[in-house]
């Protein structure tokens, strides 16, 4: 299924519904919460040989004392250098370390993190209302808005930044973060919580305006699991206005008025996974310098011309494409 939504409907569609009233008091308090945790990391050097850069393993304790793993590549032979923070797709994990090893040969760090649950090295030990057959989005639905499962990764990631601002190896005035699908809708959440982010790239970013994805009927696997919520659980909607207003608390669309980074973002018209109406609905809500790289040929699926060179300039100053 393709979105339906006109081209130039989507140019200045901002989404179904408002953020909830208390949605900035809301993430002050849980990001008090992160702040307030007493750092306890590990950060262990592995022995890979790698001629340009050291490799880390790095575990922290978050929320729920969930142990939270992300690989750190740091260049070698550089004072202090800039970082990206780049993360990965739904269910996934980090990227292969040889994948990013390009960027530190540039002076470029990398930090990747394993968002918890899914299929990587970190632990999600939070205890959620309701369902838990199902999806990641819906999970922690039925209790408070601070139980639910975004609502902790976003401050893991809150902590992993700070965790990172601590190394003497990284210039923290020169910190950027990346992503696709599930990936760069936490690199802007990433900027919208932690200022020290000065520019994002995010492609077809997941997570936002959940009301349109549910009007739609996408049911791919991405969101087919706020269908199901509604199929088995709440079949008649008695309860749809609570769960959408529970959803706004990690709707990305709703951070992006926080977010002060530069942001590239990228959309393919053809995405029949997440809505193309849905990304414009953050990028609409931007405030800050920001551009929308379209490509009318392409879903959401691997984009191999020009754009690997694209995001390579972005991260590290270079000019291969000859567009800076």
């Amino acid at each position: 299924m393709l979105d339906s939504m006109d081209y130039l409907d989507m140019k200045k569609y901002k989404g179904k519904d408002e953020p909830p009233s208390n949605f900035k008091i809301f993430w002050e308090e849980r990001l008090k919460e992160v702040n307030s945790l007493e750092l306890s990391y590990n950060m262990v050097l592995r022995g890979m040989n790698i001629p340009f850069a050291e490799c880390y393993d790095l575990t922290y304790k978050s929320i729920d004392d969930s142990d939270i793993y992300s690989k750190v590549i740091i260049p070698k032979q550089r004072e202090k250098c800039p970082v990206m923070f780049k993360f990965h797709g739904y269910q996934g994990r980090s990227s292969d370390w040889s994948e990013v090893f390009k960027f530190a040969a540039s002076g470029v760090a990398v930090v990747m993190m394993d968002v918890r649950g899914q299929a990587g090295k970190s632990n999600d030990c939070g205890h959620y209302k309701g369902n838990t057959v199902k999806g990641h989005i819906v999970r922690g639905l039925p209790g408070d808005p601070e139980g639910l499962f975004y609502t902790k990764v976003y401050q893991d990631i809150a902590l992993l930044i700070r965790i990172i601002s601590e190394c003497n190896k990284i210039d923290t005035s020169n910190m950027m973060s990346y992503g696709e699908s599930q990936g760069g809708a936490l690199a802007l959440v990433a900027a919208a919580l932690q200022p020290k982010i000065k520019k994002v790239f995010a492609t077809y970013p997941f997570l936002s305006d959940f009301r349109r994805v549910l009007d739609l009927k996408y049911d791919t696997e991405a969101y087919d699991e706020l269908h199901r919520y509604f199929k088995f659980v709440d079949p008649f909607y008695d309860n749809e206005e609570n769960v959408f207003k529970k959803l706004g608390y990690i709707d990305v669309k709703n951070f992006a008025s926080d977010i002060n980074a530069e942001v590239m973002m990228v959309c393919g018209l053809l995405d029949d996974v997440c809505p193309p109406s849905t990304q414009y609905a953050i990028y609409n809500r931007l405030n800050a310098n920001k551009k929308m790289l379209v490509l009318p040929e392409y879903g959401h699926e691997s984009m191999n011309v020009t754009y690997q060179d694209m995001v390579f300039d972005w991260a590290t100053g270079s000019n291969i494409t000859g567009h800076n």
